[in-house]
């Protein structure tokens, strides 16, 4: 999968391209995937500009987070569901086709409608996990 160049969400926030706006504050703003999984895929973004979750300054995930509860619950009362699968990919071989940090809010319908989603399954071992816990809590 490639990521693409041409950065729709910044177009959708600087009002050159249409959307159909959901919410938005003066940090994130969220709108209708033009593509949905299912009724009600919604796209929460930061207005300002990072490629992925890993570059997000922290003021813009803060943001993000604060925002993200009250539009599920938006999206799943309008919907009349109450599931849903919130999905960030960071990087093509991760699925993210726009280089601009996004969540999707996908509502799981009774007519089975939504993400497809099973977890593959692996086994962690007790010296592998601490060794592995030990070199993520030294990036920190």
């Amino acid at each position: 999968m490639n990521i693409t160049n041409d950065n729709v969400f910044e177009k959708i926030v600087a009002g050159d391209l249409p959307c159909f706006k959901v919410y938005e504050d003066a940090s994130v703003l969220a709108f209708l995937d033009i593509n949905p999984v299912s009724r009600g895929h919604t796209v929460v973004i930061p207005k300002r500009k990072s490629a992925t979750l890993a570059d997000l300054p922290e003021a813009d995930a803060a943001a993000i987070g604060a925002a993200l509860p009250r539009i599920m619950r938006a999206v799943l009362g309008a919907t009349g569901t109450a599931d849903a699968n919130l999905l960030q990919n960071n990087g093509a071989a991760a699925g993210q086709v726009v280089r601009h940090v996004h969540f999707h809010i996908i509502p799981k319908h009774a007519d089975g409608s939504g993400l497809p989603f099973e977890w593959p399954k692996r086994t962690l071992d007790m010296t592998s996990g601490a060794e592995l816990a030990k070199r993520i809590q030294s990036h920190l």
